[in-house]
This record gives C-alpha cells, sequence and structure tokens, in this order.
C-alpha cells in the first residue's frame, strides 16, 4: 500500500489527505447532529476541534489499515471519506464511510465522490470487493450508493441501534469486475491529476 500525502484532482472536486490546517473547519461541518444520526456511536456529537486534531492525528496513524481523505470543493473542505481495510478472511474487503457538509447536500457530488474514491481503491490497493452499511433509514446515503453503481446485497433486520432506535442496517457492495464493467457506463472518475508525496 502506498502512503503519503495524496490528491486527487476532478473538475467538482478535490480529494486530499487531511491537514493540520483543516480541523478548525472539519469542527464546524462535523458538529451537526443530522450528520452524527447517521453514523456510528464513535462519531462524537456535539463534535469539537478536539475531536477533529484526533481524527486527523489518527488517518496518519492508521494508513497501514485505513485511508481517509478530505473532500474539498471550491477551495473549502466539505466532508470525508475514508475506506477501512478488513483484515483475516476478509483481507481483500474495503469499508467505505463518508459525509458531506449539509450546505451540499442534494446536488449530485457524493455519487462523484464515491465513485472516484472505490476507483482510487481498486487501482491502488489489492481488494476484490468495496462495501458500505448505511443505516436502512438513511435514503440519501443509499442513493449515493445505488447511483454509484454498487447494489444492495442485504437488509439486516433491527441489527442497528442509534439514539436508543432500532432500525435495520444495508449492505451495499461492488466488485472489483463490476466496477470494471461500470467504466462502459461512464461511471468512473476521471481525475484531472493524481499526485502523490
Amino acid at each position: 500500500m502506498e502512503k503519503g500525502n495524496i490528491k486527487i484532482v476532478t473538475s467538482d472536486f478535490t480529494l486530499r489527505s487531511w491537514e493540520d490546517g483543516d480541523a478548525e473547519k472539519l469542527a464546524v461541518i462535523a458538529n451537526n447532529k443530522k450528520i452524527a444520526d447517521n453514523l456510528r456511536d464513535g462519531f462524537p456529537n456535539p463534535y469539537s476541534i478536539e475531536d477533529a486534531r484526533r481524527f486527523i492525528h489518527l488517518c496518519r496513524q492508521n494508513e497501514d489499515t485505513s485511508r481517509a481523505f478530505a473532500i474539498v470543493i471550491d477551495g473549502t473542505v466539505a466532508g470525508s471519506i475514508g475506506a477501512y481495510f478488513k483484515e483475516n478472511v476478509h483481507r481483500k474487503n474495503a469499508e467505505l464511510g463518508y459525509y458531506l457538509a449539509e450546505e451540499y447536500w442534494g446536488k449530485g457530488l457524493m455519487p462523484k465522490v464515491v465513485r472516484c474514491m472505490t476507483q482510487y481503491l481498486f487501482e491502488n490497493f489489492n481488494i476484490i470487493r468495496v462495501y458500505a452499511q448505511p443505516f436502512g433509514k438513511n435514503t440519501a446515503s443509499r442513493k449515493v450508493l445505488e447511483k454509484s453503481g454498487f447494489r444492495l446485497e442485504a437488509v439486516l433486520k433491527s441489527n442497528i441501534i442509534k439514539n436508543n432506535i432500532v432500525q435495520d442496517g444495508c449492505i451495499y457492495a461492488i466488485l472489483k469486475d463490476e466496477f470494471k464493467n461500470a467504466i462502459e457506463n461512464d461511471l468512473t472518475c476521471e481525475p484531472e491529476n493524481m499526485q502523490m508525496s
């Protein structure tokens, strides 16, 4: 696995490694209950500047097991997308997680971001499957995955408890072969450039 600073530039957004200077903006974006309500309990709410600094530090520490990028739109940090590499018998899998600042919701950006991240993962790591586990009621995230070429593999009944409410979970996935076929359907990301340092 390659390490270091990554920057993937497209016409709509940039994915890049998190930087110390991003903490303040990250704390503003992530301090949103609507975002936290659709993420696992490890995501703090409220979300402080210290939480942001801790997250950025962990991104650097965990490069062997994950990749997390800032989503930058028009020069401003607008969200986060990360992949978490699995181990043991699941070592050919990566789990995707993401969120976007509320001001960018509904603009059609996240499917492009997810496709770009998925392409980056398949092209740079020895994996054959990328998956995500949105909450069943998170229809926006489910639509993002569907528009990105992911298919619904399962609905897991009553397997999540968030804010003391039991709800369904979903598993969406795309295989490397399926993603290659998606190239013909124009579902891939075409970065203007990719930089690693």
